[in-house]
């Protein structure tokens, strides 16, 4: 954080003079670093003043991805230096946030190249800057550098997956997390293909791990589901901006489509309390206020249900 804060500063100083430049660039280096998505621009401009400016954008993002891979991640890059000696949860999810970048990237710019309201207005290089950024943020960053509300349907829908998605476990971010999902999209590879484990990078995956994965993603989809549901009746907006609206509250994005300022006191509440529940994660509220079972005195007999 001090040494996003110190290069920002080098951009925000001989912009707003000393001590703003520097409180701005304190604030939004921790905020950034932590995704809290917080900024103090003014005007809800968020960041889209710096669209094409490489130096401010780079220091955001590579603040946010940061704080996005995960403390354990980072401890562990930092000791090991080498991607062979990491751990499985390291390589996972580092390749899952190189993956996810890089698609998310291509699938932006596709999308808003031609549209002149976002990546249109921007020439070649920054049009790519631009994309990476917007790509990036919905790992629960919250920032933004052109204006979410003007992207295209097929855009703000794909932002919708990667907010459910978020960020990598032990980190500053929110959602189902990286590796749950990619733990459960290679048990599904793995039962298409007929085996009987679930293997990755020669390692075996426990059935206890892709039962909670496939626990959190069912009662996270539920959350989405039941919030996005309450809303439409109670404020009456369009569906997509109410999904938008709820999953960037259980992903704690910040990213909005304006909606958010206009909802009742109970959508707000509702909103308020599913960013709650989205930062302690819905698997761990049910652990909370549910008595564990112990372990079971009787073992019944496998019997088959049709399902598929």
């Amino acid at each position: 954080e001090a040494v996003g804060a110190f290069l920002l500063s080098f951009r925000f100083v001989p912009q707003f003079g000393l001590w703003e430049g520097i409180y701005k660039a304190v604030f939004h280096a921790v905020s950034a670093y932590c995704n809290a998505g917080f900024d103090i621009m003014g005007n809800f401009q968020s960041l889209t003043a710096y669209a094409g400016d490489l130096w401010v954008s780079g220091v955001i993002t590579a603040l946010f991805i940061l704080g996005g891979l995960g403390f354990v991640v980072l401890l562990e890059v930092h000791e090991e230096r080498r991607f062979r000696r990491l751990s499985l949860h390291a390589k996972f999810a580092l390749l899952i946030a190189l993956f996810l970048l890089s698609t998310a990237t291509l699938f932006i710019l596709g999308m808003e190249s031609g549209n002149p309201m976002t990546l249109g207005a921007l020439k070649g290089g920054e049009k790519v800057l631009a994309a990476f950024f917007t790509a990036a943020t919905p790992r629960t960053a919250g920032f933004n550098t052109v204006p979410t509300d003007l992207l295209t349907v097929s855009s703000q829908f794909f932002i919708i997956g990667l907010m459910f998605i978020g960020a990598s476990p032990a980190s500053t971010g929110g959602g189902i997390k990286t590796t749950t999902m990619g733990v459960l999209f290679w048990t599904a590879v793995s039962v298409a293909g007929g085996r009987e484990d679930v293997t990755l990078l020669q390692r075996n995956i426990p059935l206890r791990i892709i039962k909670k994965s496939l626990a959190i993603v069912l009662l996270s989809l539920l959350l989405v589901f039941t919030v996005t549901l309450v809303l439409t009746v109670l404020e009456g907006a369009p569906f997509l901006e109410v999904l938008f609206e709820s999953m960037s509250a259980f992903g704690t994005v910040g990213l909005s489509l304006g909606l958010t300022p206009e909802l009742s006191p109970p959508g707000r509440l509702i909103l308020s309390l599913t960013m709650f529940a989205g930062r302690i994660g819905p698997l761990t509220m049910v652990l909370v206020f549910t008595r564990r079972a112990g372990k079971p005195m009787v073992k019944y007999p496998d019997e088959n249900i049709m399902i598929g």
